[in-house]
């Protein structure tokens, strides 16, 4: 029951809703399926690998991606709810009882909206955690295996100065903000900047003024390889230094961002990804309002006209215009171009502005 809503207001929300968890199920099941066969031909590689540990690790991966197609979720759902009741005539006769547009489309406004605050609230926070421990059995799987999932810190290298002199760090995953490495590569420098060691390391964890690095082995010029438990690598670094440079935004909950951005600034660090994101997912839910609206745009025409091809393609080519245009908006806002707020608003802003103008001279000329 939806306080305020007649009979056939929760008839149209549970329309809407209905198709938008159909085409949710529909992406989730074809994503697993690709992950799956990525995750086995990786497999191949490294010998026996368990089943289900293939599909534990795609389960643990799934929030991660489907969460980027909450937005393409949203669209499709609406344009096949509104499709759905124009075929059935409901559509005209709703119009016929003297409905009009925006008290038919309201329903599905509030079922999106409420989409997007929990996606928001709920599903990123999980999404966030199952990414994080989807990149900890990922490593451990696949050993020094890029990780698909770690984009920002995949190839990247970290140079630090420590007590005993510089050097650089790099691993196949991080997790924790970059606090824990797994299969860690570092090249260790001498106080006149030349190569003393190579270290390579199962795991390693930043603690207070080093990294403790399990079941190394030590590399030196001249001198066979010696295996150590545990080996310990001084480091000036912070734990907010490695979070910006290993770290990934993604593996950070909405709840953790604030904070982490705070922190970012007192440490004098660049804070942009994380305010993009921050920004990203606070607009989320006028963002699936703004693509009940955009799909509102195509899918109100009756079926007996014709052209319902042309209007589902037409949907579906506004909505990448609209994704292109976000992408390229908060590549803006990363390079320094556009204020965080303005590069994620102004897209979702945008689109709402101009459906509505589309839908009022649909509706009253």
């Amino acid at each position: 029951m939806i306080p305020g809503f007649s009979i056939i207001e929760r008839y149209v929300a549970r329309r809407f809703l209905l198709a938008m968890i159909a085409t949710y199920a529909i992406c989730s099941l074809l994503i697993f399926m690709i992950d799956m066969v990525e995750l086995l031909r990786l497999a191949g590689k490294y010998g026996a690998v368990r089943v289900s540990s293939l599909a534990w690790l795609a389960l643990l991966r799934l929030p991660a991606y489907t969460e980027f197609l909450m937005g393409f979720t949203v669209l499709v759902g609406s344009i096949g709810a509104l499709l759905m009741l124009a075929r059935k005539s409901e559509l005209t006769v709703m119009r016929a009882s003297g409905m009009s547009v925006w008290r038919f489309l309201r329903p599905g406004i509030l079922v999106a909206f409420m989409i997007g605050a929990l996606s928001v609230t709920l599903y990123n926070p999980m999404a966030a955690t199952a990414r994080t421990e989807a990149e900890r059995i990922y490593a451990e799987v696949f050993g020094r295996e890029s990780n698909l999932l770690s984009s920002d810190s995949k190839g990247s290298w970290l140079r630090q100065d420590g007590a005993d002199g510089q050097s650089v760090i790099s691993a196949a995953a991080a997790r924790d903000r970059g606090l824990k490495l797994t299969a860690v590569t570092a090249f260790v420098f001498d106080r006149q900047g030349l190569f003393k060691e190579r270290i390579d390391a199962r795991t390693g964890e930043l603690r207070d003024g080093y990294w403790r690095l399990e079941n190394a082995t030590i590399a030196r010029v001249g001198e066979p390889p010696q295996p150590y438990g545990t080996y310990l690598l001084s480091t000036y670094l912070s734990p907010e230094r490695v979070a910006d440079a290993l770290g990934t935004v993604y593996s950070v909950s909405f709840w953790e961002l604030p904070d982490l951005i705070e922190i970012a600034e007192k440490a004098a660090l660049s804070t942009t990804r994380l305010k993009i994101q921050y920004e990203t997912l606070l607009v989320r839910p006028l963002f699936c309002v703004a693509m009940v609206l955009l799909a509102a745009t195509v899918s109100l025409k009756s079926f007996r006209s014709g052209g319902i091809q042309t209007m589902v393609l037409t949907g579906m080519i506004g909505g990448f215009g609209f994704f292109l245009l976000a992408e390229i908006s908060r590549q803006l806002g990363i390079a320094g171009l556009a204020p965080p707020w303005a590069a994620v608003w102004f897209p979702v802003l945008l689109t709402i502005f101009a459906s509505l103008t589309v839908l009022m001279h649909q509706e009253d000329g």
